[in-house]
């Protein structure tokens, strides 16, 4: 029996995020994964700057040595659109950004190579007492906090705090904390990775193609070292199960019958087999904390509802909860009413941010409309820069549901 202020479960981007938090604020953790690392997650690879805004509050050390193993990720700067009628918009990340003393705006790198290295980094710290290869199956509420286990009882943790960061099918999220799935809310995705795929932005661009034929999913190409490629398919589960659509034979098809992308993938490789996986969106609001617990990152259903990226979000709400955790402590209080705060600061961070994306990916579902809105953005420059605006600063992504921000557009008076 291991007794300990914290046990995280779940030692990916959120997991580690939270153990690395404490671990800076002096709070000693057990943190526990059924993965051996390194080990493959399925994902887009995409991460965004939020990662590293937050991993260098946690330390700016941990970012170093990550940019320094440049063979295992990608700088991205910006995003190209492909709109429904083919036209293609390029939109950085910053404009007049300069890749070569700028700082980095985003990678992309194999969840391989991006876990284990939190992983190494978490294996720095000596008040985080990690396991790996332990899969937790059985929560037990005591009246001290959560007693965790796996199967068969010979390893097990008490402590006032549990953190559950193990993922999209967290049976904690489903059945501990009530998080059921709800398909509006979720979606579903397969990837593959590829090797010689041409076309590729020289400076890193990744790419998702809004294309008729699975509106309203989207395909995406990220760009990874060595001239590989992680590309998949995505579409809320909803209008998946309504269309009863299979995502790997439509990926498939359309890198083959595409005329654009065939071309592209004439003389790519496929790495690998195609593997699917699901994301539980954040535009449901939902509580994700309770007595003496919080889930973190897509336990929580924390990922963009437009993007589908969850490292930013996991991360983020890894540090948000340490810093809960600390609180929690220092005042022995950890019932629902106090445990509430961590809900209330993630929906301040983020969950604004996850409801207008949520808008956006109703936007983006008629397919009218994001034509429209690239034969405008192709004819009047002004909006390149207003659409990279909109990526760090959330009031400018505000104005873009207002009517009358257009008519002011179009008339020249913004």
């Amino acid at each position: 029996m291991k007794k300990t202020a914290v046990c995280i479960v779940g030692a990916g981007p959120g997991g580690a995020a939270t153990a690395l938090k404490l671990h800076h604020l002096g709070i000693p953790c057990v943190l526990v994964d059924k993965a051996v690392f390194p080990r493959d997650k399925v994902c887009g690879d995409a991460i965004s700057g939020k990662v590293a805004l937050v991993l260098r509050r946690i330390d700016p050390a941990i970012m170093e040595r990550f940019e320094a193993a440049d063979t295992e990720q990608t700088s991205v700067w910006g995003i190209r659109f492909v709109a429904p009628n083919k036209k293609e918009i390029e939109v950085p990340f910053r404009i007049g950004y300069d890749p070569n003393i700028d700082p980095k705006q985003g990678y992309v790198s194999k969840r391989t190579d991006f876990d284990l290295r939190l992983v190494e980094e978490v294996k720095r710290c000596d008040s985080i007492d990690f396991h790996e290869g332990i899969s937790i199956e059985k929560y037990e509420k005591t009246p001290d906090g959560y007693r965790v286990s796996n199967a068969d009882g010979s390893f097990q943790v008490e402590a006032p705090l549990l953190v559950v960061a193990n993922g999209a099918n967290s049976a904690f999220s489903r059945h501990h904390a009530g998080l059921e799935k709800d398909e509006k809310h979720h979606a579903g995705a397969v990837r593959a990775y590829y090797r010689n795929v041409t076309g590729m932005h020289p400076d890193g661009f990744i790419e998702l193609h809004f294309l008729k034929e699975i509106n309203p999913g989207y395909l995406w190409i990220f760009p990874l070292p060595g001239g590989h490629a992680n590309v998949g398919l995505g579409m809320r589960s909803d209008f998946i199960s309504k269309r009863r659509y299979n995502l790997t034979k439509g990926l498939q098809g359309l890198l083959e019958s595409h005329a654009d992308l065939r071309e592209r993938f004439k003389n790519a490789e496929q790495m690998g087999k195609f593997t699917g996986y699901g994301l539980p969106l954040g535009s449901k609001k939902r509580h994700i904390s309770g007595d003496h617990f919080m889930l973190v990152g897509d336990a929580g259903h924390l990922i963009d509802p437009l993007s589908g990226e969850g490292i930013g979000n996991a991360v983020y709400s890894g540090f948000i909860a340490a810093e809960q955790a600390q609180k929690c402590l220092e005042t022995n209080d950890f019932s629902p009413k106090t445990m509430e705060a961590y809900d209330v600061r993630v929906a301040r961070v983020l969950r604004k941010e996850m409801e207008m994306s949520y808008r956006l990916q109703q936007m983006m579902a008629r397919p009218w409309l994001v034509n429209l809105m690239a034969n405008w953005v192709s004819r009047d420059r002004r909006l390149i820069y207003l659409i990279a605006q909109m990526y760090s600063d959330m009031d400018v992504r505000k104005k873009a549901f207002n009517p009358l921000f257009w008519v002011k557009l179009l008339m020249g008076k913004v």
